[in-house]
């Protein structure tokens, strides 16, 4: 008997079979959701989904909407305390105790706040400088990476193997035979394009490369939440680079799909370079298993400089996110203006609530987001919360000369977070990020300037005309909406 002629003898008990399977499987990804998913907003939404799209929903749940902290990131929390009991370069870096002192409501208290989410302490005497476009953040980059003599650590989201890497590359080879120990620490799923062969001239130079929760099928780690989003560069020890760029050509505005890229990096130099080095050393230890500690990592520093700096970094090893945290303190202080740059805009209830109330409150409160998008359902999605934000009295801009990458809040001209955190639950609670708080008005009102700059290339959304767009991108807006818990 053929396969057609079963199937055709048998379809009623197949169908009926598959209907019973498809019902277990049904209950158990419902029952698993309700478990890991303590919004009720987000479990309802991928309950739906499961009931409603058979057998792909499912598949859907398990690829991104589960993000149980499994062994390695399990791993990564005890490590981050040990870390701290054994790296810790002075008492002012300590992580305050429990019971401290009320933390008063002025801009300089955000600092404490932070700490009790994690923070590294602030610090002063640094020296800051801001990049809004790709090439001269590249050139600073490259330049400080031609001048080391004992160490480069590189962490970053994307390295892609276009031009631009084949740039690092090169160079990082060359140091690499000097002498130099070099460090390049990437995401795998960020980076999925990226080659072991492609990195073989750097690993045969003496440098050093690893993954970020690499892709294993067969031990159930294809995950792609828990990705590492942060963007690190760190010289000797005494010149720190963060920021949104990436590695890549895109960055630099040779993509013709993206056109020109408008993103904020930062060089540092001073006291809070230890603070990323830190950072670096956890996570290369959590992938690499090397124990990196000492003076040549961590020298002494003196005052470069009269800015005042805060690093603050997140992930879902923290039992409570210190950059949503601080997102959402920063967006209750603000009293006269509240400036932010995103590329995606998928608030969770309370984020989004807090801007409302501030709105509310007569705070300006403005939100400059991209025209030309690089993903169509994070666009979407946005397209949602615009009408809550401009009904409370959020200006709500898009950036038209190309895309717009920038993750920067800026409040009252005396505060700012610049780093790789978008204002979107994937960063709020699935990604691994890093920011950098700035507590001196003449550094914000750089960002400032640069910020009213984009302004005049941006168009600003009118709530009437809004409230006209056709029925039929408002259907997909709420499609789109859906899939919040996980953009």
């Amino acid at each position: 008997m053929s396969f057609l002629q079963t199937i055709d003898r048998y379809w009623h008990e197949i169908t009926a079979w598959g209907a019973l399977i498809d019902m277990v499987l049904v209950a158990f990804t419902i029952c698993w959701v309700l478990s890991l998913k303590k919004e009720p907003t987000s479990a309802l939404a991928w309950c739906l989904l499961v009931i409603l799209v058979p057998v792909f929903g499912m598949i859907f749940f398990v690829l991104f909407g589960y993000q149980h902290v499994h062994r390695p990131v399990s791993r990564k929390m005890r490590h981050r305390t040990f870390f701290r009991r054994t790296h810790q370069a002075s008492s002012e870096q300590e992580t305050p105790g429990e019971g401290e002192a009320p933390l008063g409501i002025g801009w300089d208290s955000m600092a404490r706040l932070a700490m009790r989410f994690d923070a590294f302490p602030q610090t002063m005497g640094n020296q800051v400088e801001f990049y809004h476009e790709g090439p001269p953040a590249f050139d600073a980059m490259l330049e400080a990476i031609a001048a080391a003599k004992h160490h480069v650590h590189l962490e970053f989201f994307i390295v892609q193997p276009d031009e631009s890497g084949l740039r690092f590359r090169a160079l990082l080879e060359e140091k690499a035979r000097a002498g130099v120990e070099v460090r390049l620490l990437y995401d795998a799923m960020g980076s999925v394009r990226l080659r072991r062969r492609w990195l073989e001239p750097l690993l045969a130079a003496g440098g050093k490369a690893t993954a970020f929760l690499p892709l294993a099928p067969l031990q159930r780690r294809i995950q792609v939440n828990l990705r590492n989003h942060r963007k690190i560069l760190v010289v000797d020890g005494q010149v720190g680079f963060t920021g949104g760029l990436n590695i890549g050509d895109e960055y630099l505005g040779k993509v013709p799909r993206f056109g020109f890229w408008r993103d904020t990096h930062m060089r540092i130099r001073g006291p809070s370079v230890a603070s990323l080095q830190r950072v670096f050393v956890e996570d290369w230890d959590f992938a690499a298993r090397e124990h990196l500690r000492g003076d040549n990592y961590f020298p002494e520093h003196r005052a470069e400089g009269d800015a005042t700096t805060q690093v603050v970094f997140s992930g879902p090893d923290q039992k409570r996110n210190a950059i949503r945290e601080i997102y959402f303190a920063a967006i209750g202080r603000a009293r006269r203006r509240l400036w932010i740059m995103t590329p995606y805009f998928v608030p969770d209830a309370g984020l989004n609530d807090a801007l409302c109330l501030a709105a509310y409150q007569g705070v300006d409160v403005r939100l400059l987001f991209l025209f030309h998008p690089d993903k169509w359902v994070p666009l979407f999605a946005a397209r949602y919360y615009f009408t809550d934000v401009l009904s409370a009295g959020v200006k709500v801009y898009q950036y038209t000369r190309g895309m717009m990458h920038s993750k920067v809040m800026l409040a009252d001209g005396e505060w700012a977070s610049v780093g790789s955190a978008n204002l979107d639950n994937r960063s709020m609670h699935l990604n691994f990020e890093l920011n950098c708080l700035i507590y001196s008005p003449e550094q914000v009102a750089v960002l400032e300037e640069a910020f009213r700059r984009d302004l005049q290339v941006s168009i600003q959304m009118k709530k009437e005309v809004y409230a006209q767009r056709p029925m039929a991108g408002r259907m997909i807006e709420n499609a789109c909406r859906l899939l919040s818990p996980i953009l």
